[in-house]
C-alpha cells in the first residue's frame, strides 16, 4: 500500500499543472520534450503504416486539421505541376519577336519571344497559390546580323520571366495577390516607364576576342523564383537585355532570344 501511495503522491503536480515533460523537469508547453537532439515519432504517421507517408529517402508534409490534429497532406492536394514545356518558345529570329539590341546602360530590358504552341501555352490558377517558376531560356549573340561578336568586349546578358494576364497577348502581370510589386521593377526599352513582374532575373558575361571562331549560339540562362498570384489564367513570357560598358563605334550587336531549347515548368503550392 505504501508503495502505490507513493506513486499516487508523484503525480499530482503533473496532472494539477496540465504540462508534461519528457527529458525536461520544467515543461513549458502542454507537451514539452527537452533534450537538444530529441525527436517525436508519431506510429500513425510512419511508412508503410500511412498511406500518404512518401516512404524511405523522401520527406512528407505534416499539417494540422481543423481539429489540431497531425495529418499527413497528399502531394497531388497541395502541389501541383500546372505547366512544363521542354520547348517553349518559338526559334525562328525575328527583329519584331524576339531580336534584343545591345546598349550601354543599365536596366534596358525587351519584352522578347512568343510561345511555340500558343493555344496550350498558359495555365489556370483555381485558388490563390503561391507559383514557383523554373526555366531555362536560350540565346544567340550577333554582330551586323550574321557575323561572329570578335572584340573581346565583355557583355552582360539578363533575362527574366514575367507573366500575362490571360494569353500571350494580355497585360503584364505587375503586382501579386496582397498587391505587392512583383520582382522589384526593371525598365521595358530605353526611356519607359518601370514596370514589375520580373521574375527569376538571371544572368552572365560573354566575351569573345575573334571574328571567325568562337561560340555564338546554343547558349541558355536558368532561373528560379516564386510569386503569390490569385485564381486567374496566366502566360509566362520573357524579357532580356544586352549591355556593355562601352556601346560606341562597336557596331549592330544583336540577341536573339528562344533559338534553341527552352524549357518552362510552373508549379502550384497550394495553401488553402
Amino acid at each position: 500500500m505504501k508503495r502505490y501511495l507513493y506513486l499516487t503522491i508523484l503525480l499530482i503536480p503533473i496532472l494539477s499543472s496540465g504540462q508534461v515533460g519528457i527529458n525536461t523537469t520544467s515543461p513549458q508547453q502542454g507537451v514539452h520534450v527537452g533534450g537538444s537532439s530529441s525527436t517525436v515519432r508519431v506510429e500513425g504517421l510512419s511508412y508503410p503504416n500511412n498511406p500518404n507517408n512518401l516512404g524511405p529517402g523522401n520527406t512528407s508534409r505534416v499539417f494540422v486539421d481543423a481539429n489540431g490534429d497531425l495529418i499527413l497532406g497528399t502531394a497531388q492536394a497541395n502541389i501541383a505541376i500546372l505547366f512544363d514545356s521542354e520547348n517553349y518558345l518559338d526559334d525562328t529570329s525575328n527583329p519584331s519577336v524576339n531580336q534584343i539590341t545591345q546598349h550601354g546602360y543599365g536596366d534596358g530590358f525587351t519584352y522578347a519571344g512568343i510561345p511555340r504552341d500558343i493555344p496550350n501555352s498558359t495555365f489556370t490558377l483555381t485558388e490563390p497559390a503561391i507559383v514557383e517558376i523554373n526555366y531555362s531560356v536560350s540565346w544567340l549573340i550577333e554582330k551586323n546580323g550574321t557575323n561572329r561578336v570578335g572584340d573581346g568586349n565583355a557583355r552582360a546578358i539578363q533575362t527574366l520571366m514575367y507573366f500575362r494576364q490571360g494569353d500571350y497577348l494580355g497585360p503584364v502581370v505587375t503586382h501579386d495577390l496582397d498587391g505587392n510589386l512583383i520582382g522589384g521593377s526593371f525598365e521595358v526599352s530605353a526611356g519607359s516607364s518601370l514596370l514589375g513582374g520580373g521574375l527569376g532575373i538571371s544572368g552572365q558575361y560573354y566575351n569573345n576576342k575573334h571574328t571567325l571562331k568562337g561560340e555564338y549560339e546554343n547558349f541558355h540562362n536558368s532561373g528560379t523564383d516564386y510569386v503569390k498570384l490569385p485564381p486567374g489564367t496566366y502566360c509566362p513570357m520573357f524579357s532580356a537585355q544586352l549591355a556593355v560598358s562601352d556601346a560606341s563605334a562597336a557596331g549592330a550587336m544583336k540577341m536573339y532570344v528562344g533559338t534553341g531549347k527552352d524549357e518552362v515548368q510552373i508549379i502550384a503550392h497550394y495553401y488553402n
